[in-house]
C-alpha cells in the first residue's frame, strides 16, 4: 500500500476537490484512507476560504466500501459514521460525483454530502444484511431523511441493488448525466455556480436545513445566523450588486 494511492485533497480558490485514488479495487476503502479522508476533512472545516467540496473518484466506480478484511477487529461502521458525519456537517456545500457502483459505507459517503450526480451506469447496494452486519445510526438516519423509509427498507432490509433510473427516482441522485464526461462539466459548472453566492448565507442555511430534517431545529439559533446575515457586508455587496446589476463579490463577512 502506497500513500499515493490515499484519497488526494486540492483546493483551486474556493472550490476543493477529493479524490478516491485505488481505481483497481474500485476505489475500495482501507483504513488509511479513512484516516486520510477524515484529516481532509478537518482542513476544510477550518478552511474558511473553501466554499465548496467535490467529492469523486477515478476509474469505472466511485467506491466499494471499506475492506472489510484489511484490519481484522476495526469497527468499520463507527468509523464510516464518524466521517459522514463530519462529512455532513461541514460549513461547505458538498457536491458527491458518482460513476459506476456505490456499494456498502460508499452510498453514505453520498449522502453526507449536500447533491449528488450520476451517470446512467449508476448502481447502489448496501450489504449489511448479507454480511451479518447491522448498519450505523447515522447512515440509517440519512437513509430515512434523504430518501424516505421505503427506499431505506429496500436497501437494508430486502437487500436490494439501485439502478441509475430508480437511484434518481428516489432522490439518491438528482441529476443524471450521459456520461462521465458530462458528469465532471456538470458537477464543475454547478460547484462555480455555489461558490459565487454568499458563504454566510449558504453555511447557516445548510446548517438549519439539516437539523430540521431531522426533527431538531433550533429557532434560537437559527434567529442569530439570520440577523448575522442581516447586519453583513455580504449583504450590503449583494444588494449594491443587485442594483448595479452585476455579480456580487461576496467575502463571507
Amino acid at each position: 500500500m502506497t500513500r499515493a494511492a490515499t484519497p488526494e485533497l486540492l483546493c483551486d480558490g474556493p472550490i476543493a476537490t477529493i479524490t478516491l485514488r485505488r481505481p483497481d479495487q474500485a476505489n475500495r476503502l482501507e483504513l488509511v484512507d479513512l484516516e486520510c479522508l477524515e484529516s481532509h476533512v478537518e482542513t476544510l472545516r477550518t478552511s474558511p476560504a473553501v466554499r465548496v467540496l467535490i467529492l469523486q473518484a477515478q476509474g469505472a466506480h466511485f467506491c466499494s466500501g471499506f475492506h472489510i478484511d484489511a484490519v481484522p477487529g476495526v469497527d468499520a461502521p463507527a468509523l464510516f459514521e464518524r466521517l459522514c458525519d463530519r462529512i455532513e456537517n461541514l460549513p461547505q456545500i458538498s457536491l458527491a460525483a458518482l460513476q459506476g457502483g456505490a456499494w456498502g459505507g460508499a452510498t453514505d459517503l453520498a449522502l453526507a454530502c449536500d447533491f449528488r450526480f450520476g451517470t446512467d451506469a449508476c448502481q447502489m447496494a448496501i450489504p449489511a444484511a448479507r454480511l451479518g452486519l447491522h448498519y450505523y445510526g447515522g447512515g440509517m438516519r440519512r437513509l430515512v431523511t434523504r430518501l424516505g423509509m421505503g427506499p431505506a427498507k429496500r436497501l437494508l432490509l430486502a437487500g436490494q441493488s439501485l439502478d441509475a433510473a430508480a437511484m434518481r427516482d428516489c432522490h439518491f441522485l438528482d441529476e443524471c448525466l450521459p456520461s462521465v464526461e458530462a458528469l465532471r462539466a456538470r458537477v464543475q459548472d454547478q460547484a462555480q455556480t455555489i461558490a459565487s453566492l454568499a458563504p454566510l448565507a449558504l453555511s447557516g442555511m445548510k446548517r438549519h436545513l439539516n437539523t430540521l430534517a431531522f426533527g431538531n431545529l433550533d429557532r434560537e439559533a437559527l434567529e442569530q445566523d439570520r440577523q448575522r446575515c442581516a447586519q453583513s457586508t455580504d449583504l450590503q455587496e449583494g444588494v449594491r450588486a443587485w442594483q448595479a446589476r452585476r455579480p456580487p463579490r461576496f467575502t463571507g463577512r
